[in-house]
């Protein structure tokens, strides 16, 4: 037996399925679909966009596909930027020892823009030819990407044959109908037909006409059969199935929930309001902890961002509580984690209910803090209320503080995270040195002994589809000098041995930023350079600034160009811009004349 399938093996003897039973498939005339996730097996669990999709395919019997996964597996061996299997056996998935690049549609979900060449490195792990002009029909898997990663689909564009913009529920069971039909009968041309499904974006049925530095000056349909705008899709409570809202599969250390989606407040930098605001039935959380419990899960994720926002919060929280009670009666310890939290919908229930679950802290955080008793996330995003008021977010320094007095009244939250934006416009010296102050005041304001803070420094990038979309960024390397400062100034503020003994200063690697300058705003261009790179073995997790001139050089783009503001009337992701342009106007405007008076 081969690494590759021992390891697989390992995998399936650890998984337990937490979804409701489904009658499996006879894949006889079904098409075959394959998930590339680009994580081990653990955290593959918690990408819930592939796993919930994987779901619904496999359990609807009129979806006329087979859903699989294949991960990016411990075994694997790393050369350069490409990976290979230890034995020079085809890639495979879990669920099948067929190779990977014999699926009919392979879809990849995206995460991050920092990230998009990982895609290369998948397709060229599956063996799939990478551009889409390069891939025969029958022959080769039609791939379809999706998530915030492509929210500007278009560095991509000559690489994903189909985009699924919003949630793909819909969308991608009518993709998946369509390849079938067409399959099986023929018809007019694929790409064509699949391009007039709500919610998909098939970038090679649109024309672009390219600026010089980087940019486009027009983009339309190649023919009157195309839509000249797509929309994402977002479907009502009763349309998403379970595994939207809960992780499917666990392997027996952890397992989580999404109890809501969307935002109720809409934030200007911000695309977690897009969505509209939904709630998960308690039922269904409730009915999914009660199967943790049968299965010893000692692990419990809350994935959601605004979970102070569920209406069921209490119950659902009261819920895990005895399960943890019942456990901790038996010698088990259970955890609960968290993800950030506004500051402005605390109240003493809530900080109860949380802080009596026992062990419980923030997801996506390693603690290098001794003893910590619990972790609060709080994301104030600036130092300055006006600055805070004019991108939009209500949250108001008074409610933070509040919120921090019922987190010392508790005495049992003893580590606050910090969520700040640095570099953004309208921004002024002394407001990204008034993040040290703010952190110091936090914790005094904790008053305990032990209290720590953790200040995490985010670089502002404007998202698509949202009204800071065409503001302009700073340079990474400076706003990495920024945070440096905010550091040492925290340092003047509290003295060495405190800082050392209770605060810490975080921010992303410049490499990463600079990627993300380029490829969250660039054009089809950019996806070539990123192959350029990938093979050329740039370590892609490491670019520097001057390589990524270098290159971008060589396709006539100018790394300058994508930091400022765009004020170009047509944008690279035009066909998905729905944003309304007298509000980036009226924002745009706003911040220049705060940053003109100091």
């Amino acid at each position: 037996m081969s690494v590759l399938s021992k390891e697989i093996d390992g995998i399936l003897a650890r998984e337990i399925s937490l979804a409701t039973p489904y009658e499996r498939k006879n894949a006889a005339g079904l098409l075959r679909m394959v998930f590339l996730i680009p994580f081990g097996h653990a955290f593959s669990l918690m990408c819930n966009g592939p796993m919930g999709l994987h779901d619904l395919i496999n359990r609807t019997p009129d979806i006329p596909a087979v859903a699989e996964r294949a991960l990016q597996y411990d075994c694997l061996v790393r050369d350069g930027n490409r990976l290979t299997t230890p034995d020079g056996e085809p890639y495979r998935t879990i669920e099948s020892p067929r190779p990977v690049n014999e699926a009919d549609i392979v879809g990849v979900s995206l995460i991050n823009s920092g990230d998009l060449h990982s895609l290369l490195r998948l397709l060229d792990l599956a063996g799939i030819p990478r551009r889409s002009a390069e891939r025969v029909p029958g022959r080769d898997p039609l791939v379809v990407g999706g998530n915030q990663g492509l929210a500007d689909p278009e560095p991509l564009a000559d690489y994903l044959d189909v985009v699924a913009i919003g949630e793909a529920e819909r969308s991608l069971a009518e993709l998946i109908r369509i390849v079938h039909a067409h399959r099986r009968t023929g018809g007019g041309p694929l790409l064509q037909e699949l391009s007039r499904v709500p919610g998909l974006y098939v970038p090679s049925m649109y024309e672009c006409d390219l600026l010089p530095g980087g940019g486009v000056q027009a983009v339309r349909p190649r023919s009157a059969a195309i839509p000249s705008a797509v929309h994402a899709q977002y479907l009502k409570v009763g349309d998403l199935h379970d595994a939207h809202f809960v992780y499917p599969i666990t392997d027996g250390t952890a397992a989580g929930v999404h109890p809501v989606v969307g935002c109720l407040h809409s934030c200007h930098f911000c695309n977690l309001g897009v969505p509209p605001f939904r709630q998960a039935p308690l039922e269904l959380l409730s009915s999914y902890i009660d199967r943790l419990e049968h299965h010893r899960v000692p692990k419990i994720i809350i994935s959601a961002p605004t979970f102070t926002q569920y209406r069921h919060r209490q119950q659902l929280l009261d819920h895990i509580r005895a399960y943890a009670d019942r456990a901790a009666a038996q010698g088990r310890k259970v955890t609960t984690i968290i993800g950030s939290i506004r500051a402005d919908e605390i109240n003493a229930d809530y900080l109860d209910a949380v802080t009596e679950l026992g062990d419980f802290g923030h997801l996506f955080t390693e603690l290098h803090l001794a003893q910590p008793r619990g972790v609060i996330t709080i994301a104030p995003e600036w130092a300055a209320p006006d600055l805070v008021a004019l991108y939009g977010k209500t949250q108001k320094k008074e409610r933070v503080d509040r919120a921090l007095d019922l987190c010392r009244t508790s005495g049992k939250v003893n580590t606050v995270m910090l969520y700040f934006i640095i570099g953004a416009p309208g921004e002024r010296a002394a407001d990204r040195l008034a993040v040290a102050d703010y952190a110091r005041d936090v914790h005094q304001r904790l008053g305990a002994p032990d209290a720590n803070v953790i200040v995490k420094l985010h670089q502002f990038m404007p998202k698509p589809g949202t009204p800071t979309q065409r503001l302009r960024m700073t340079d990474p390397d400076l706003v990495w000098q920024y945070g440096e400062q905010i550091e040492d100034r925290l340092r003047a503020l509290v003295g060495e041995r405190e800082y050392a003994n209770h605060y810490r200063v975080e921010q992303f690697p410049t490499s990463r930023m600079h990627l993300e300058v380029i490829c969250s705003r660039g054009d089809r261009r950019i996806g070539h350079l990123l192959e350029d790179l990938y093979d050329a073995g740039t370590d892609l997790s490491a670019v520097t600034k001057d390589q990524l001139v270098q290159a971008m050089a060589g396709h006539g783009l100018e790394y300058k160009r994508h930091l400022r503001h765009m004020d170009d009337a047509v944008l690279p992701w035009h066909i998905l811009n729905h944003v309304n342009p007298a509000a980036e106007q009226e924002l745009a405007k706003a911040l220049a004349k705060r940053e003109a008076a100091s």
